[in-house]
């Protein structure tokens, strides 16, 4: 068995392309940019180096919201295949690209991030949401809005 998977957080590099196959599906294109930083032992300096992704989408249930959401400079998760692919330049020479693949029925997007606009929000737990001038966030309070001290006989 083997497994072909990649699993990338980064940054989008220009806004993304939509193009329409022959066959009438839209595909979405656009770089990704992963980094890493860390100190040089000899220097002390700060250095930094940074890896570009093509990633392609295939999946049709991601192309729209790529259209609508994703744009230069968005955060976004990626989960999909690692594929190679051959193909012929102007002058007939064979090239090579390799990209991070959401097939049609598989991968992920994931935007990460704050939206742009309206106030400032925090995850808590069980999927809700509430923004950080929730008075109960701010009192240490669950989402639930019940007691902290609150014990539940959960037998698990």
């Amino acid at each position: 068995m083997s497994i072909n998977r990649a699993i990338i957080l980064g940054n989008v590099g220009k806004d993304p392309e939509i193009r329409t196959s022959q066959g009438g599906d839209r595909v979405a294109t656009f770089s990704l940019a992963t980094s890493e930083t860390w100190k040089d032992k000899n220097t002390g300096e700060r250095k930094e180096a940074t890896e570009w992704h093509t990633i392609v989408v295939f999946n049709q249930n991601i192309v729209p919201v790529i259209e609508s959401y994703v744009k230069k400079g968005s955060r976004v998760a990626i989960e999909g295949q690692i594929k190679t692919r051959k193909w012929q330049d102007k002058e007939g020479k064979d090239r090579w690209s390799t990209e991070i693949v959401i097939g049609r029925f598989d991968g992920r997007l994931s935007l990460e991030g704050q939206p742009s606009g309206g106030p400032q929000r925090e995850e808590h737990g069980y999927g809700t949401t509430r923004t950080k001038d929730d008075p109960r966030t701010m009192q240490g309070q669950p989402p639930s809005g019940r007691p902290a001290d609150l014990d539940d006989d959960i037998p698990f």
